[in-house]
């Protein structure tokens, strides 16, 4: 399995070059080094998906479009007060993240700390009966909403035609199509971030945050980055250690969502990461420049009931929770953060 880093985190590298269809002896080969990574490190860099380099870098591109609006435009479409209506912008400050805290009285304490120094925007299906997305006019930035939701298309596609299937052709007892049967809605969420620049002073203080220690919610999660870095992924081998996932041209970041490890009986790993700002430069002088990253967060059809994956128990593994209906546990996670 191929690798990248050295002084940094050493990501497996997966290849989906030759995954076809998924019927060859290459593709079997490919679906077994991912479920390795999966269950050894929980994050992977993914190349060769098939999601064109330049529809990434247009999506950068009309991010940063976005943010650059006036706040009052942005405004225009607001994230409901609801946390598990995860659509629209949320300003800086609105978010902060929390590590499998449920309890209302823990939460108030966690947001009275450093809010995430970050604004964002979040889209999904654009013909859900449940959540609907919140776009701001048309006029405001024409061309926006076409692009982000051509870009879910594209990534949706990679979702169902290597990624999913990969895992189940890696995992022992699953059928190779066995992750499409809970993952038909497509009911994903593409978010788009942005981290403003700040002197970096605040950030060395705590005085502001960038994203605190989490793991995420769903199934899984490809993470595009821009080229700023501040990514840090956990050690498999050193808890509590922290090291750099750098962004690496043409590669996409993937990581195990909770959902999964829970699935999995916690044979995959879903591993605490958090973004820093970037250790300084010389030409910095003295403010910590802005970042942008695109993660697309996977998760299950909501009215599926989840139990413990085939190959995943046994007489010497039991089974360690109980079968989980998918809607019910997101948005019990996605309400805690806000």
């Amino acid at each position: 399995m191929g690798s990248l880093g050295s002084d940094t985190m050493n990501l497996p590298l997966i290849d989906f070059a030759n995954f076809g269809d998924g019927t060859s002896e290459e593709a079997r080969k490919i679906g077994e080094k991912f479920y390795v990574a999966c269950r050894d490190v929980g994050f992977a860099y993914l190349i060769n998906t098939g999601i064109p380099q330049e529809k990434v870098d247009g999506m950068f591109e009309w991010s940063r479009k976005f943010f650059s609006l006036p706040t009052e435009i942005k405004q225009k479409a607001p994230h409901p007060p609801e946390g598990y209506k995860h659509r629209g912008y949320s300003g800086i400050g609105v978010e902060q993240v929390s590590q499998m805290v449920f309890d209302p009285d823990e939460l108030a304490a966690i947001r009275t700390k450093a809010p995430d120094f970050k604004e964002s925007f979040d889209i999904g299906l654009d013909d859900s009966d449940r959540i609907q997305n919140v776009w701001i006019p048309d006029e405001d930035l024409p061309g926006f909403r076409a692009y982000c939701m051509n870009f879910i298309d594209s990534c949706r596609q990679f979702q169902m035609q290597r990624l999913l299937r990969a895992l189940a052709i890696g995992m022992p007892g699953l059928s190779d199509d066995f992750f499409d049967h809970y993952h038909e809605r497509g009911d994903n969420q593409l978010r788009l971030l942005h981290y403003p620049s700040a002197p970096t002073d605040v950030f060395a203080s705590g005085q502001k945050g960038r994203i605190n220690a989490h793991t995420d919610f769903g199934t899984c999660t490809m993470l595009f980055q821009d080229d700023c870095g501040g990514l840090e992924v956990e050690s498999p081998h050193e808890p509590g250690k922290f090291l750099p996932a750098p962004p690496v041209p043409g590669a996409v970041v993937f990581n195990i969502g909770d959902f999964l490890m829970r699935w999995s009986n916690d044979t995959l790993k879903s591993t605490l990461h958090r973004v820093r700002a970037p250790p300084p430069k010389a030409e910095d002088d003295g403010t910590t420049r802005e970042r942008f990253s695109i993660p697309f967060f996977m998760t299950a059809d909501r009215e599926k009931v989840i139990d413990c994956l085939p190959g995943c128990f046994g007489p010497d593994k039991p089974k360690k929770y109980e079968p989980i209906n998918a809607g019910a546990y997101i948005d019990m996670r996605l309400n805690a953060t806000y």
